[in-house]
């Protein structure tokens, strides 16, 4: 079953199979006459980019790629961007990739048309009013898997390389104008990473409908992201080539994103100091601390999770739904603790102190105190 659709929120999605076709239009819909490509190290050679900097070329948008982005994007990776950006007399972005190249690309064309260092833009207060929005370049997001939904997120994360921390910078300005869904360039996702990264979408939506705040909205669009992931991501990891399953763990995806807006939690708040010391996936990590997270939120959150058991047509409320958790990571491969994705517990004490002082910890429903964090490490690791 073919899937397409045009989308006006929150941005402009072009979702459907071989609709990168359309990438040089959508940058000229946006005023672009010279693109930058920004993707990362290892997705620069693939026919997916390359057939990207062909449409580009053939639209007569010249063909420019920067790809010199680490898993986990940081300030260096960033400036070099930036330059490369300024250098090329570039005016618009495609931010071409998984969350590393979607998130340094959208960051590049903010940073463009700044002279304040970017921890100056951190999600804290309305920071992001001290930015100057006449030099911000326009975006196209083209997401190459399913998971993080930066392209049609409003932040960027960025590892600032020296305290290893991961900051979140925010600006309205980072949403993309336009956004192409084409679930063809997924086909060719590693088992490992259709995975994880399904896992963190998955992640998103059980954060955002768990989290205390009012958001109505986000909270439906939460509900209806784990009912896609729950039937899909176990197809798209059978078979890469479902088209139908990547189409809708595309979707998933997205969803978790603007649900996310309502709040995430603890499960991010670990995820995050680990990824930034270990460079885990992150996507892998938050499936490897769900369990911990819900145990540890369930007093909370008991009520809320049995009702969203019975519309995934879970039974066993609160229970059912945790057992479901274990069995959906056991059947993607998802090792059960940390140890396996080389995390230590020599650093448990600095990271408790990280992951309280994270962002995503406002939206946890039960208070994440640092001895709290220990302990959920220590049952994590």
């Amino acid at each position: 079953m073919s899937i397409t659709a045009n989308w006006s929120y929150p941005t402009l999605i072009k979702m459907g199979a071989g609709r990168i076709r359309e990438l040089a239009d959508h940058c000229k819909s946006l005023g672009m006459k010279k693109p930058l490509l920004v993707t990362d190290r290892g997705l620069a050679p693939m026919p997916i980019t390359q057939n990207a900097l062909d449409i580009l070329e053939a639209g007569g948008l010249g063909r420019a790629l920067f790809a010199d982005v680490d898993p986990n994007p940081n300030e260096k990776n960033l400036a070099a961007g930036v330059k490369a950006f300024r250098d090329g007399g570039h005016d618009g972005v495609v931010a071409f990739g998984g969350g590393s190249g979607l998130d340094l690309g959208k960051c590049v064309a903010f940073m463009a048309g700044q002279s304040r260092p970017v921890w100056d833009f951190e999600d804290i207060g309305d920071w992001w009013t001290r930015a100057s929005v006449e030099g911000i370049a326009p975006i196209v997001a083209v997401p190459t898997t399913a998971g993080t939904g930066s392209e049609v997120g409003r932040a960027s994360v960025i590892t600032n390389s020296e305290t290893h921390t991961k900051k979140i910078i925010f600006h309205p300005k980072f949403l993309p104008g336009v956004t192409i869904c084409d679930p063809e360039l997924t086909v060719g996702m590693p088992k490992v990473i259709t995975a994880g990264t399904g896992m963190d979408a998955f992640a998103h939506c059980l954060e955002a409908y768990s989290s205390p705040f009012y958001h109505p909205m986000s909270q439906g669009i939460a509900l209806e992201g784990m009912r896609l992931v729950k039937k899909y991501l176990p197809r798209a990891f059978k078979d890469g080539t479902d088209i139908e399953a990547r189409t809708n763990m595309m979707s998933a995806a997205a969803m978790g994103a603007v649900a996310f807006q309502k709040g995430l939690g603890a499960i991010h708040s670990l995820s995050h100091p680990v990824g930034a010391i270990y460079h885990t996936h992150h996507g892998m990590t938050n499936a490897v601390v769900m369990p911990p997270v819900l145990r540890f939120n369930r007093p909370a959150i008991e009520d809320r999770i049995a009702s969203a058991a019975a519309y995934l047509g879970i039974s066993g409320g609160f229970n059912g739904f945790y057992d479901y958790v274990l069995k959906l990571r056991e059947e993607l491969g998802v090792p059960d603790k940390l140890a396996a994705l080389g995390v230590g517990a020599d650093r448990i004490d600095e990271m408790s102190v990280m992951a309280v002082a994270d962002p995503s910890t406002g939206g946890n429903p039960v208070e994440l105190t640092v001895e709290a964090a220990k302990k959920l490490f220590h049952e994590s690791i």
